[in-house]
C-alpha cells in the first residue's frame, strides 16, 4: 500500500472513532465540532475537484454551500408558515430538500459555469466571486427569510428511520457522505473524464489539438462540483439550524480554498487534512486572539512556499522513509 493509501485510511479510521468515543465519554462538543468539520470536508472535497484537478480557482464556491443550506431552510419555514404548497416545496422532508439542493446548486453552475468558464486566471477569479456576491446580496434583501439576520430551521429533514436531530446519527450521515464524495472524486479524476479535465488544467490548447472539447469537460466538473457543494450545504443547514447570507460570503470561499490548499491539492486526503486543521487551529486560536486569521495566514503562506503537495504531500513522503 502507497505511503499516501495508508494515510488516506489511517485518517478516517480516526476520523470515524474518536467523535463517538468523546460523545460516549460526556464531551458531546467535540462530535459537534467533529460533524461541522466533517460537512466543510465534503465542500472542500467539491472544490478540489475543479482547483486541484482542473486549474479553477473559484472565488464563490460559499455560493453553493449557502444555497444547499437556504434548500432546506426555505420549505422548512413555509412548511410551518405556509406557502409553496402548490410546488410541493412547503415540507420538511428530506427526500425533498437534498435532491432540490443538489438541484439548485447544479443548476446555478450551469449557468455561472456557462459564463465564468469563458474566461481564464484572474478574470475567472473576479467573475466567480462577482456571481457569489450576486446571491448574497440577493438573499440578504429578502425580507420574508430574515434578510441578513438569517433564517432559524426549526425543523431538520425527515429523512425515515434517520433521525438528525440525533448527534450521532447526523454526524454518521455527514461522514458516510464525505465518504461518497472521496470516492466519487476519485472515480472521477481516474476516468476517461478526469484524464481530459486535467490535461486542460496542464496544457488546454494541446487536448483542443487532439479534438476534446475542453470547455465542455470543464463545464460539467464544475456543475459536479457545484451540486456536492450544495448537498454539503443541505447538511450544513441541518447542522446548525440556523442559515444567513453570510455562509455564501466570499470569505467563507477563501476558507475552502485555504483548506484544499494546506492539506494538498489534487488528492484525495487533501481537503480532509486541511478542513481538520483549520477547524481545530481555528478553536484553539480564537480562544488566544480575535486576529486569528493571521496567524493562519501565515501558516498557509509557509505550507505553499515550503511544503511541496501540502500537508497529504508532506506525511505520505514521511510515510514512505
Amino acid at each position: 500500500m502507497s505511503g499516501r493509501g495508508g494515510l488516506t485510511i489511517a485518517v478516517m479510521v480516526l476520523l470515524a472513532a474518536l467523535p463517538p468515543v468523546f460523545y460516549w465519554t460526556g464531551n458531546p462538543f467535540y462530535l459537534d465540532l467533529a460533524t461541522r468539520l466533517v460537512i466543510l470536508a465534503i465542500a472542500a472535497v467539491s472544490l478540489n475537484l475543479i482547483l486541484g484537478y482542473g486549474g479553477l480557482v473559484s472565488f464563490g464556491h460559499a455560493a453553493y454551500v449557502g444555497l444547499g443550506a437556504y434548500a432546506v431552510g426555505i420549505p422548512a419555514h413555509h412548511w410551518l408558515y405556509g406557502g409553496l404548497e402548490s410546488l410541493g416545496l412547503a415540507t420538511v422532508s428530506g427526500y425533498v430538500q437534498f435532491p432540490l439542493a443538489i438541484a439548485v446548486t447544479a443548476l446555478f453552475a450551469l449557468v455561472t459555469g456557462l459564463v465564468c468558464l469563458r474566461t481564464k486566471g484572474v478574470y475567472f477569479i473576479m467573475i466567480t466571486m462577482a456571481f457569489a456576491q450576486m446571491i448574497f446580496y440577493l438573499i440578504v434583501s429578502i425580507e420574508e427569510y430574515g434578510g441578513d439576520d438569517g433564517l432559524v430551521i426549526d425543523t431538520r429533514s425527515e429523512l425515515g428511520l434517520l433521525n438528525l436531530d440525533n448527534p450521532l446519527q447526523l454526524f454518521g450521515l455527514a461522514y458516510v457522505s464525505l465518504l461518497v464524495a472521496m470516492l466519487l472524486v476519485r472515480m472521477i479524476v481516474n476516468s476517461r473524464f478526469g484524464m481530459v479535465v486535467q490535461g486542460a488544467k496542464n496544457n488546454p490548447e494541446r487536448m483542443a489539438t487532439m479534438g476534446f472539447n475542453t470547455y465542455a469537460f470543464r463545464l460539467v466538473a464544475y456543475v459536479i462540483s457545484g451540486a456536492m457543494a450544495g448537498y454539503a450545504g443541505a447538511l450544513l443547514g441541518n447542522f446548525t439550524t440556523f442559515i444567513s447570507p453570510e455562509m455564501m460570503d466570499w470569505s467563507r470561499s477563501g476558507e475552502l480554498m485555504f483548506m484544499v490548499i494546506l492539506g494538498g491539492a489534487a488528492t484525495t486526503v487533501g481537503p480532509v487534512l486541511g478542513a481538520i486543521v483549520f477547524i481545530v487551529l481555528e478553536q484553539a486560536l480564537s480562544t488566544i486572539t480575535i486576529y486569528w486569521h493571521l496567524p493562519f495566514g501565515l501558516l498557509l503562506m509557509g505550507v505553499v512556499l515550503f511544503v511541496r503537495g501540502g500537508l497529504a504531500g508532506m506525511l505520505s513522503r514521511n510515510k514512505d522513509r
